[in-house]
């Protein structure tokens, strides 16, 4: 059986992967130069699904669990050494609502924060810390599953290349395209996510830091030689452009977590649309032998590979996952 797969993001990555190791034939078509270009190139990495408690659906937990298993086993890009979540004094109410919303973490007094990130002892008094979550280089995660792809005999890639350009036979076609597939799927939203590169030998982490805010959560993660990923905001808009007041914020929250951010080197920014549904649930449609493989909302890294093996039993067991498929509403079978 011949697979396509349209886009060569995460989503794309991780279909594909599934589908070679189940002995199929993969034809992957990306239009930028390389894999992981889109969107996947300024997420964030964090695989944190007890975090994502606090606003997510079960699901995400359920099937994060898995994500972070295929990125520490099959593909072992990740590294599991936890999350902190902190709050200033001032914001320690968001810290206790935060708590009472997820699970799968550990009080920390400040001793406890100082023995896990030294540079952060006597800024914050007390955090919570999530043991079992863990945080990937989403680059560096994307090549090593391209190059996994590359070593199978059954699959192919052809960058540069329109989907539309292609007009060989395929018994099945997976749309993986993110927001530029909103031209079948009426209902995908982009929500703008910003991000920024600091570089400071000034400071050091050991594992993601999420800084309560106001307005949306923002997390610092370390990607090693002194560099750091800032982000991500979170707006309800189509314009995939860094605003001055979203970098303004980013900035102020890396400051407030340690005043030597300040002097950091801005590196980097950037901002994509992350593709979501109207309920933040990643989503499986199929018309025919065309199945649309979207929503991943900013749980890319954390549920694509979960996603990504639902797809496979879909298309070669007809399985039938009633919380991210529209067939069949009343039914559900697990792979």
């Amino acid at each position: 059986m011949k697979i396509r797969v349209i886009g060569a993001g995460v989503v794309g990555l991780t279909c594909a992967h599934e589908f070679a190791l189940a002995g199929q034939s993969v034809e992957i078509i990306e239009r930028a130069a390389g894999p992981g270009l889109g969107c996947s190139f300024f997420a964030g990495g964090m695989l944190a699904p007890w975090c994502e408690e606090e606003s997510a659906e079960p699901l995400v937990l359920e099937w994060g669990r898995e994500g972070i298993d295929y990125w520490t086993n099959v593909v072992p890009a990740a590294e599991v050494n936890g999350t902190l979540v902190l709050a200033p004094a001032r914001d320690r109410p968001d810290l206790i609502r935060f708590s009472r919303l997820t699970s799968g973490f550990e009080w920390l007094d400040a001793a406890g924060l100082a023995d896990r990130e030294p540079d952060l002892a006597g800024r914050f008094d007390r955090a919570l810390f999530f043991p079992r979550e863990a945080h990937l280089d989403p680059r560096r995660a994307t090549s090593m599953l391209a190059a996994r792809l590359s070593e199978f005999e059954t699959v192919s890639f052809r960058f540069n290349t329109a989907a539309e350009a292609v007009s060989e036979p395929a018994d099945w076609i997976l749309d993986c395209r993110g927001f530029a597939a909103r031209d079948k799927l009426a209902d995908l939203r982009g929500v703008k996510g910003e991000m920024l590169v600091l570089a400071t030998r000034e400071i050091s982490l050991e594992r993601p830091v999420r800084l309560l805010h106001p307005r949306h959560p923002v997390y610092v993660v370390p990607r090693g030689d002194g560099r750091f990923m800032v982000g991500a905001t979170l707006i309800e808009n189509e314009d995939a452009r860094v605003t001055a007041r979203s970098v303004l914020e980013l900035l102020s929250a890396a400051y407030a977590l340690h005043p030597a951010f300040g002097e950091a080197e801005i590196v980097e920014t950037g901002a994509d649309l992350r593709p979501a549904f109207p309920n933040n649930l990643p989503r499986i449609r199929r018309e025919g032998h065309i199945v649309h493989v979207n929503g991943l909302y900013r749980h890319g890294f954390l549920l694509a590979p979960a996603l990504a093996r639902r797809v496979v039993a879909a298309v070669l067991n007809d399985a039938t996952f009633s919380e991210v498929m529209d067939e069949h509403p009343g039914e559900r079978q697990r792979a």
